[in-house]
């Protein structure tokens, strides 16, 4: 059943808006997917604050001419899904790749990371990637280390000095009773 024209206008609309408020925009290829899949798929996204719509690759196209997003036509041949995050770029990745796991027909078509299209490769290697805790945990754990180290190295140099100063006062202390 065709949409009108209003329906289209207001898709085109709300593709514009994920086009300018999504770090990360990941078109699929969900053919073959059956409707237990993609509602868990859509559960799993929505859980990991994040999106998955089905979209007609004409408004598609409309919206990526406008941007200035060519480069994604090619792209946007045959059943086409998005999943967009506006918050985590790396979480619609990771989902993907969990659920692609059992259901071999989700698959990766290309994707848009804050405004710069990228391939297959990008989008597995942004899937790939620790969760954010986890970087964070590890920026912190690698900045602590030198200032450890360095807290260290000062309480050395303190110890020395006081060790230096203890062998100062023994030897005048030695001096003045001899």
């Amino acid at each position: 059943m065709p949409i009108s024209r209003q329906e289209k206008e207001a898709v085109v609309e709300m593709l514009r808006e994920k086009f300018q408020n999504s770090k990360v925009i990941i078109l699929t290829d969900y053919k073959g997917l059956n409707v237990a899949a993609m509602n868990k798929l859509r559960r799993k996204m929505q859980a990991a604050d994040s999106e998955f719509k089905v979209v007609k690759n004409t408004l598609m196209k409309r919206v990526t001419h406008e941007m200035g997003l060519e480069d994604l036509d090619s792209y946007l041949e045959g059943p086409t899904a998005i999943a967009t995050s506006s918050t985590d770029p790396v979480a619609p990745a990771k989902v993907i790749k969990e659920i692609s796991k059992e259901h071999k027909e989700l698959e990766i078509k290309a994707g848009l990371l804050e405004g710069n299209v990228v391939d297959i490769a990008a989008i597995k290697a942004l899937a790939d990637l620790p969760s954010r805790e986890v970087l964070l945990a590890q920026v912190v754990g690698g900045m602590q280390a030198p200032l450890t180290g360095f807290a260290g190295a000062l309480q050395g140099l303190l110890r020395n000095f006081a060790y230096a100063l203890e062998a100062i006062r023994k030897q005048k202390a030695g001096e003045s009773a001899g």
